[in-house]
C-alpha cells in the first residue's frame, strides 16, 4: 500500500532544495504566505494526507525524537546533493524528515510541503490522494526509519524512545509456579469506553488480575493437571526513555551483580536470572546485550572471576571474594537504577495543564481552549491515537524559546538562506501587486484654450510619473505630492483626467482623504490633474463627463470681406462641449442661420449627409449621436443649389435604409406589434429604446426596466445591447430587427451568458443569466444550478465550441470569467460529473473482448457477456446506419471511470482499473495480462505499449477513453514491435478462421517483404506460397500487399524502398491482415459473403441519401421566395485525422 517505503530508492526521489526547482503549489509570482500570529507552521495537504500531517506534527513536537534525529550528521546519513551518484549511500528518508522538521521550526511560511518526503517514500500521486490508517502509518514509518538507520549511531533511535515490554504472568494457585511470556511493543491499544482516564484504561487492560477457575481452568506444567490460576500483565517501559543520562545502566556486569546480590542464597538458575534481569530493566538480555556481548551463558563463562556456574551450567552464583568487594558499590548503583526504573508513570493530573493548546489542522494552526477540546471529544467522536510524553522530562534552559536548538549547521544555513529569499520574493510580490504608476499633470504647467487643457511648454515638463502604493489613502497621496512640489501654495485638488482628441479633460474630483486608492477605484496608469479646483491660468474650466469636449469637423461657406458667401467650403476643426446644443455651431462659425447636415457615412472616405430638422437643433451633440471626428455641414437655408452638389458630391436627406425595426416582446398589450425607428449609425441605443417605448405606447416604467436585443434570422434573441453604445459600436446594421424585452441590459462590468443542461443543445432551449465578469467559475456554476433547479456538487461547466458541441472544460474554478476570456453572448454547458483536480485525468474504462480464441479470461457469469449490446456495451459498426461485419464489429463494455494522476504509469492505471466493481467478474492474475488501447470512434485506436511509462508522456488529453483487452500470457512490446490481427482464409470457403495476434518486429523496416516473411514464419508456410491483404472495415474491402518490395520512381529512375506506414496501407497496431495459403487455394479474391452484403447496403444507404437530398431540393424550389426556410439540419461533426508515420 505504501509503495517502496522500506526501500531507499535513490534514483527516483526528487529532493530539490527550497527555492531551487521545488514544485511549489502557489503561483510563481506569489511566494508562500508567512506564519500567522501563533508563529507555528502547518503542513499542506496533498489531497488525502491529513493523517500523515498529524503524525508528522506530533513527532515534530516531541523534542527527544526531533533532536535525536538532528544528532545524525551528513557523515552518517550522506548528503542530498550526492543522491544521484551511483556509489553514494544516501539515507533519504531521515534526511527529508530532518529537513521538514527544520522547515517547521525555522522557515517563515504558513505551511510546509511534504512532497519531497512522500517522494522519498516512493508514493505516487494516487497514494497521496487516499486516506490511510494513522496507526498503521506510524508503525510502517518507524520500521522504515529503523531500516534506514541501520549501521548508524541512531540504529536504536525508535527502540530507545518508544520501546516497552509486556510480561504476561500466570501463577498456579496450587504450586505457585510462575509462567512468564514477554512481548515487545511500541504502542498500546486500550479500551476507553466507561473509564475515567488513561490510568484506569491501562489498569483494566494490563494490571487487573484475571482468574482461571471453574470452566476455565489452567493447565499447569509443573502439576501436570488443570488447576486454578491467576493471570496478570506487567508493562515495563524502556529505561532509556526515563533517564537518558545514566550510563552505568548499560553495564551488564553491574546489573547482573545487583540481581544476584538481592537473592538470599546468592544462587539462582540461569533461566531465572534472565527473567530477573527483564523485571529489573524492562528489556530482555537478547534484545539489550546479545548483539554486543553474546548469549547470557557465554557472558557468565567469560567472567568466571566474578560468576560461578554449576557443572551442568544450570545455576549461577557470585564468587565470595567478589561479592563483598562489590556489594557496597553495586547496592549504591542499584538504588539509583531502581529509582530510575520504578518511578511511577505520570498521572493526568500530576501538574496543572498547559494553558496553550493549538489546533493543528493541515495548513492552519489556531489556538484552542481546553474546554473546546473537552466539548469536542465528549460525544461520539473520540481521539483515535494519542501520544504521551513523560512529565518528568525537562528541557534544558538553552532550549526554551529557541527553535534553533540542536538543529544541524547545514540546515540552519539552508533555512536562513531560504528566509532571505522569501523576504526578497515577498517584497517583489508586494511591489508588483500593490504599487502602480500615476501620471501627475500639474495645473501651473497647463493653460485652457479651444475647449481643453494643453501643456504650456511640452508634455514631458508638465507631467510627472509617480509610483505609489494603492493601499495607502488619498490623504497620503496628497501629502506625498505636497512634499514633491515644494513650490505649491494654497489648496490642492486632485482630479481624474483623461486625454481626448481635443486635449486633456478633467472628469472627477477625488474626495475622501481617509479612503484608500483601491476604494476610490484609481487604476494603474491613471492621469491625475493637480490644481486648485477652480481655475487654470485665470480661466474657469468645465469638468465632468457631461461637458466632455468633442472635436468636430465643420464645413461652412467661406465669407468675403463684404460678408457675402463665396462658392467655397471651409473645413475647420471646432471643439464643443458634448452637452451643448447643436445650434451653437452657428454662433461658433459666426453664421446667423442656416441648415445643419451631419455625415452619417459608415466608412471613412464616404459621404452620406442627413439634414437635422430645426426642432432638433435644441438637442445636444451627444443626444444627436455625434462623436469625436464627426463632420457637420452648414449651408444657407435659402440656397437652393447645394454647395456639395456643385463640388460633385451628393446630399441625401434620407438614406436608402435609415431605420431599425423594434418588436414588442415585453408581453404587454400595445396598439402596434412592431415599429420602425429612424436612426443613423451614430444614434445611441438608449434613444432608440425610448422612441420605441413611446411609439409602441407602452408604460413609461419600461424606460427603467427594459432592453433591446438583436434578433437573428432564425428568430433567436441575442445578447442585449448596452444603452450607451451607438449602432456602429454595437455592430448593428440598418434594417436590423430588435426585440424590446423586459429586464435591464448588462453593464460594462457584467456578462450576459446563455447556458443549457447537458451537451445536447436544442435551439431555443437555452437559459440566460447576467453575472459580473469578475465572478469565479465556481460561483457562476452555483448560480446556474440554482436557476436550473438542480442540486449537488457533481457538475462542471464547458464552453460550447464553434460547431455547437461541448468544448474544453472550465478547469480553473477559482478563476474569474474575465480571466478565461468569456464575453457576453457565449454559451456554457452545464455537464453532470465533477472535474478531476488539475494534473489528474478522469478516464472511462471499457472492456474489449475481440472475436478470437481468448475465452480463458471471460466473465464467470457469462462466457459471452462481451458481445451483447445492451446497457453499458457498445457495438461499433463501420458506418452510421450501415450493417456490421465480422471483421469490423467491435464489442466494448463500459466498466467505470478511473481518476488518476497524469504522472502515474500505465501499469498503475491498469491496477486501478482492476479495482472497479464491474471488473470483479473477470479473472485477471495481474495488470501484465491486460493490453491497453485508446478508444476513438467507438473502437480501439492506439496501442499503449510501455507498462512503466507515465500517462503524461502518452499525451492522452482530458477526453481520452481506454479499453482493456485480456491476454493469455504477459507481453512486453518494444517500440519497434507492431501488433497485427491475422486471419487465415478457410480453403474452399469465402470465410476466415478466428483472428490470432501476431507481433512483427519492424527494426529492419516496414517493407512488404519483411511482413510477408514474418507471416510465413508464424504460420510455417513458404513465403512464396502465401498472399496477404489488409482489411479496410469502413469500405468492406481487402487491400492486397504485393510480393515485391521495391518500386522505381519515374523522375530519377532510382529504386525506392516501399513503406507500409505510408499510403495506401497506413499500417498500424490492431489492423487485420488476411492470409491466403496458395498451396490449397490459388485465386485473387480475399472478400467474404459478409463483405458483399456490407458493400451492397452501403450502396443502398448512399442511394437513399442522394434521393432524400434531391427531394429536399425539389421542395425548396416550390417554396415562395418570401417564405422562411427551416434551418438546415446540422450533421454530426466528422473526425479529422492525419496519417503520420511512426517515429518510435
Amino acid at each position: 500500500m505504501f509503495g517502496d517505503l522500506f526501500e531507499e530508492d535513490y534514483s527516483s526521489v526528487s529532493n530539490d532544495h527550497y527555492g531551487k526547482g521545488k514544485k511549489l503549489k502557489t503561483k510563481a509570482l506569489e511566494p508562500p504566505a508567512p506564519r500567522e500570529f501563533t508563529n507555528l507552521s502547518g503542513i499542506r495537504n496533498q489531497g488525502g494526507t491529513c493523517y500523515l500531517n498529524s503524525l508528522l506534527q506530533t513527532l515534530h513536537f516531541t523534542p527527544e525524537f526531533r533532536e535525536a534525529l538532528f544528532s545524525l550528521g551528513p557523515e552518517e546519513l550522506g548528503s542530498l546533493e550526492d543522491k544521484d551518484k551511483p556509489d553514494a549511500k544516501v539515507r533519504i528518508i531521515p534526511l527529508q524528515l530532518q529537513r521538514l522538521f527544520a522547515q517547521l521550526l525555522l522557515l517563515d511560511q504558513e505551511a510546509a510541503s511534504t512532497t519531497d518526503l512522500t517522494d522519498s517514500f516512493g508514493w505516487t500521486s494516487d497514494e497521496e490522494m487516499r486516506q490511510h490508517d494513522v496507526q498503521e502509518l506510524n508503525r510502517i514509518l518507524f520500521s522504515a526509519l529503523e531500516t534506514s538507520l541501520v549501521g548508524t549511531s541512531g540504529h536504536d533511535l525508535i527502540n530507545r524512545l518508544y520501546h516497552g515490554t509486556i510480561v504476561n504472568q500466570i501463577v498456579c494457585k496450587e504450586c505457585k509456579n510462575v509462567s512468564e511470556k514477554q512481548e515487545d511493543f511500541l504502542d498500546l491499544t486500550v479500551a476507553v469506553r466507561n473509564v475515567s482516564g488513561l490510568e484506569d484504561a491501562l489498569w483494566n487492560m494490563y494490571v487487573e488480575e484475571e482468574v482461571f477457575d471453574y470452566d476455565n481452568l489452567y493447565h499447569c506444567g509443573t502439576c501436570d493437571r488443570l488447576v486454578k490460576a491467576a493471570k496478570e500483565d506487567k508493562s515495563n517501559p524502556d529505561v532509556n526513555l526515563e533517564d537518558l543520562q545514566n550510563e552505568e545502566i548499560d553495564d551488564p556486569l553491574m546489573i547482573l551483580k545487583a540481581v544476584l546480590l538481592q537473592e538470599e542464597s546468592n544462587l539462582i538458575p540461569v533461566d531465572q536470572l534472565g527473567q530477573k534481569l527483564l523485571k529489573k530493566i524492562g528489556i530482555s538480555w537478547n534484545k539489550k546485550y546479545r548483539k554486543q556481548y553474546g548469549p547470557l551463558r557465554k557472558f557468565l563463562q567469560l567472567h568466571s572471576q566474578i560468576f560461578l556456574l554449576s557443572s551442568d551450567e544450570s545455576t549461577v552464583s557470585l564468587l565470595k571474594d567478589c561479592s563483598l568487594q562489590a556489594e557496597s558499590d553495586t547496592r549504591r548503583n542499584d538504588q539509583q537504577l531502581l529509582k530510575t526504573l520504578t518511578s511511577e508513570p505520570p498521572g493526568l493530573n500530576d501538574r496543572p495543564s498547559c494553558p496553550h493548546w493549538f489546533d493543528v489542522n493541515d495548513s492552519q494552526v489556531q489556538p484552542i481552549k481546553e474546554e473546546d477540546i473537552e466539548q469536542q471529544f465528549q460525544g461520539k467522536e473520540s481521539a483515535y491515537m494519542l501520544f504521551y510524553r513523560k512529565s518528568q522530562l525537562q528541557r534544558p534552559p538553552e532550549a526554551r524559546a529557541n527553535p534553533r536548538y540542536r538543529v544541524p549547521c547545514h540546515l540552519l544555513n539552508e533555512m536562513d538562506a531560504a528566509n532571505i529569499e522569501l523576504q526578497i520574493k515577498r517584497a517583489e510580490c508586494d511591489s508588483t501587486n500593490n504599487n502602480f504608476e500615476l501620471h501627475l499633470h500639474l495645473g501651473p504647467y497647463y493653460h485652457f484654450f479651444n475647449g481643453a487643457l494643453h501643456p504650456v511648454v511640452s508634455q514631458t515638463e508638465s507631467m510627472w510619473d509617480l509610483t505609489f502604493d494603492k493601499r495607502k489613502t488619498l490623504g497620503d497621496l496628497r501629502q506625498s505630492i505636497f512634499q514633491l512640489l515644494e513650490f505649491w501654495e494654497g489648496d490642492m485638488v486632485l482630479s481624474v483626467a483623461k486625454f481626448v482628441p481635443a486635449g486633456l479633460h478633467v472628469y472627477q474630483t477625488l474626495d475622501g482623504d481617509h479612503l484608500t486608492l483601491c476604494e476610490i477605484e484609481i487604476a494603474d496608469g491613471e492621469d491625475i490633474f493637480v490644481w486648485n479646483g477652480v481655475e487654470v491660468g485665470g480661466i474657469q474650466i468645465p469638468a465632468g463627463s457631461d461637458c466632455e469636449p468633442l472635436l468636430l469637423n465643420v464645413l461652412h461657406p467661406a465669407t468675403s470681406s463684404e460678408e457675402e458667401q463665396c462658392q467655397q467650403l471651409i473645413d475647420s476643426p471646432y471643439v464643443f462641449p458634448s452637452n451643448a446644443e447643436i445650434g451653437s455651431v452657428f454662433t461658433a462659425c459666426a453664421i446667423p442661420d442656416g441648415v445643419i447636415l451631419v455625415n452619417s457615412a459608415e466608412s471613412v472616405g464616404e459621404e452620406s449627409w442627413t439634414t437635422i430638422p430645426k426642432e432638433d437643433l435644441k438637442k445636444t451633440f451627444r443626444e444627436q449621436g455625434l462623436r469625436n471626428g464627426s463632420s457637420i455641414l452648414i449651408q444657407d437655408s435659402n440656397d437652393g443649389n447645394s454647395l456639395l452638389t456643385k463640388r460633385g458630391k451628393w446630399i441625401t436627406s434620407v438614406n436608402e435604409v435609415d431605420w431599425l425595426q423594434v418588436k414588442n416582446l415585453c408581453q404587454l398589450d400595445s396598439e402596434e406589434e412592431q415599429v420602425k425607428i429612424s436612426a443613423t449609425l451614430n444614434t445611441v441605443v438608449f434613444d432608440i429604446r425610448i422612441k420605441a417605448i413611446k411609439e409602441l405606447k407602452l408604460m413609461k416604467e419600461l424606460a427603467e426596466d427594459s432592453c433591446l436585443r438583436p434578433i437573428d434570422r432564425d428568430g433567436k434573441l441575442l445578447c442585449p445591447v448596452p444603452d450607451n453604445y451607438t449602432l456602429k459600436e454595437a455592430e448593428l446594421k440598418m434594417g436590423s430587427s430588435l426585440g424590446l424585452c423586459p429586464g435591464k441590459a448588462p453593464t460594462s462590468s457584467q456578462l450576459f451568458l446563455f447556458f443549457t443542461v447537458g451537451s445536447d443543445v436544442q435551439p431555443g432551449t437555452e437559459m440566460e443569466i447576467i453575472v459580473e465578469e469578475t465572478i469565479s467559475v465556481r460561483d457562476c456554476l452555483k448560480v446556474m444550478l440554482e436557476k436550473s433547479g438542480l442540486s449537488g456538487d457533481a457538475w462542471h461547466l464547458r464552453k460550447m465550441d464553434w460547431c455547437y458541441e461541448a468544448g474544453e472544460a472550465l478547469w480553473e474554478e477559482d478563476a474569474a470569467l474575465k480571466e478565461l476570456m468569456l464575453s457576453s453572448g457565449d454559451t456554457l454547458l452545464l455537464i453532470e460529473g465533477k472535474l478531476p483536480p488539475l494534473g489528474f485525468l478522469k478516464v472511462p474504462i471499457w472492456w474489449y473482448q475481440p472475436r478470437g480464441p481468448l475465452h480463458h479470461w471471460k466473465s464467470h457469469q457469462d462466457q459471452t457477456n462481451c458481445t451483447f449490446s445492451q446497457g453499458g456495451v457498445w457495438r461499433a459498426n463501420s458506418i452510421q446506419d450501415a450493417p456490421s461485419d465480422a471483421h469490423a464489429e467491435v464489442s466494448l463494455r463500459y466498466l467505470g471511470d478511473v481518476e488518476i494522476s497524469e504522472d502515474a504509469t500505465l501499469g498503475e492505471l491498469k491496477s486501478q482499473a482492476m479495482t472497479l466493481p464491474s471488473f470483479s467478474e473477470f479473472s485477471i492474475p495481474s495488470p501484465a495480462f491486460l493490453r491497453a488501447w485508446t478508444v476513438e470512434s467507438r473502437r480501439p485506436s492506439r496501442l499503449l505499449r510501455v507498462h512503466y511509462q507515465r500517462l503524461r508522456e502518452y499525451k492522452l488529453g482530458q477526453r481520452t477513453e481506454i479499453c482493456l483487452e485480456p491476454l493469455q500470457k504477459e507481453e512486453n512490446l518494444g517500440p519497434q514491435h507492431v501488433l497485427l490481427r491475422t486471419q487465415m482464409r478457410l480453403p474452399g470457403k469465402r470465410a476466415y478462421a478466428l483472428p490470432v495476434d501476431l507481433v512483427w518486429d519492424t527494426a529492419r523496416g516496414w517493407t512488404a517483404g519483411s511482413l510477408r516473411h514474418r507471416v510465413a514464419d508464424f504460420y510455417s508456410l513458404p513465403v512464396e506460397k502465401i498472399e496477404i491483404a489488409k482489411y479496410l472495415p469502413e469500405k468492406f474491402e481487402w487491400l492486397p500487399v504485393p510480393s515485391w518490395n521495391q518500386q522505381i520512381t519515374k523522375r530519377k529512375k532510382k529504386k525506392k524502398q516501399d513503406n507500409l506506414q505510408g499510403a495506401p496501407y497506413h499500417l498500424k497496431d490492431g489492423d487485420t491482415i488476411g492470409i491466403k495459403n496458395l498451396l490449397v487455394e490459388d485465386d485473387d479474391d480475399f472478400s467474404t459473403v459478409r463483405d458483399d452484403i456490407g458493400r451492397e447496403k452501403q450502396k443502398a444507404f448512399a442511394l437513399g441519401r442522394k434521393k432524400r437530398q434531391e427531394a429536399l431540393r425539389v421542395r425548396s424550389s416550390d417554396v415562395p421566395s418570401g417564405a422562411e426556410m427551416p434551418p438546415r439540419p446540422r450533421g454530426p461533426e466528422a473526425s479529422l485525422s492525419i496519417h503520420v508515420g511512426s517515429f518510435r
